[in-house]
C-alpha cells in the first residue's frame, strides 16, 4: 500500500530501472549467442576434438 503518490513515483522509476538494466543483460547475452553460433568457434572446437581423440587413438594403436 502506498501512502502518497511519492512512494508511486519511486517505485515507478526503479520498475523502470529495472527494465532497462534487464533489456541490457538481454544485449549482451544475445551477442554472446551470436558469438557462440560463429562458425570459427566451431571450426575451432571441431579441431580440438579431433586433436584429443586423435590422439587417444593413437596411444590405444601403440599399446595394443
Amino acid at each position: 500500500m502506498y501512502n502518497n503518490f511519492d512512494e508511486i513515483e519511486f517505485d515507478l522509476q526503479r520498475l523502470n530501472l529495472e527494465r532497462q538494466i534487464a533489456i541490457e543483460e538481454l544485449k549482451g547475452l544475445k551477442q554472446e549467442v551470436k558469438e557462440d553460433l560463429n562458425p570459427y568457434n566451431w571450426l575451432s572446437t571441431a579441431i580440438s576434438l579431433i586433436k584429443k581423440y586423435g590422439i587417444l587413438y593413437l596411444i590405444k594403436k601403440i599399446l595394443k
